[in-house]
This record gives C-alpha cells, sequence and structure tokens, in this order.
C-alpha cells in the first residue's frame, strides 16, 4: 500500500554533513508515522528517529540527538534526515519506514512498509 525510497546516501568524512531523504507513494501517506533506522553490518538495526504524521513532532535515538533533524513536507511526500557532525560510529544502512503507530515508534516492529535503503559510510 505505500511505498518509500530512501536516497542521498554515499562516502563522507567525519564532521561532515549529509542529508537522506525518503520519498512516500501512497494514500495512506498523511496517516502515518516515519521513522528512521540504521543498519551496520554484523549489528541490530536500530531506532535513529522518527516524524509525526503531521510533522509537528520529531522523536531521536539519544546517540544522534543534537546532529541529526528531521523534517517532513508533505506537499512532496517526503522526509528528510540531515546529518550533521557525523561520525565513523554512523556508517551504516539507512532506512525509512511507516507505521500506523504514535505510541510505538522505535522498534522496527512497529513498522509495517520499508525502504530499500541508502549505505551511508563515514570514514577518515
Amino acid at each position: 500500500q505505500v511505498q518509500l525510497a530512501e536516497s542521498g546516501g554515499g562516502v563522507v568524512q567525519p564532521g561532515d554533513s549529509l542529508t537522506l531523504s525518503c520519498v512516500i507513494s501512497g494514500q495512506s501517506f498523511r496517516w502515518t508515522t516515519i521513522g528512521w533506522f540504521r543498519q551496520a553490518p554484523g549489528q541490530v538495526r536500530e531506532f535513529v528517529g522518527a516524524s509525526s504524521w503531521n510533522g509537528e513532532k520529531m522523536y531521536y535515538a539519544d546517540s544522534v540527538q543534537g546532529r541529526f533533524i528531521i523534517s517532513r513536507d508533505n506537499a512532496k511526500n517526503t522526509v528528510y534526515l540531515q546529518m550533521n557532525n557525523l561520525k565513523p560510529e554512523d556508517t551504516a544502512d539507512y532506512f525509512c519506514a511507516s507505521t500506523g503507530n504514535i505510541v510505538g515508534i522505535r522498534s522496527p516492529t512497529d513498522y509495517s512498509d520499508w525502504g530499500q535503503g541508502t549505505q551511508v559510510t563515514v570514514s577518515s
């Protein structure tokens, strides 16, 4: 029902900034919370942040609080993840996902639809 597509990944140096985009299609867009997750090789998929359906509430993992900013443009059906002061530990595949939940938003199991992911590598 809902399709998501991430883009904007790449290879950057520590301290650089990078902005990821998640384009969402489907009529359920305005009724979904959009989450960002990341997964490094050999590690579990972890919560990065999430945006409420109207973009008025943003949630962030402690590890990215103050560095990452989520914004949502409903007119363009796009959610952005602005990543600042990137660190090597930010290296991972980044995914966006959608859910109708407004309470359970921090677990991958809370989400029903996922994008294919985009690779972010932070290396000196």
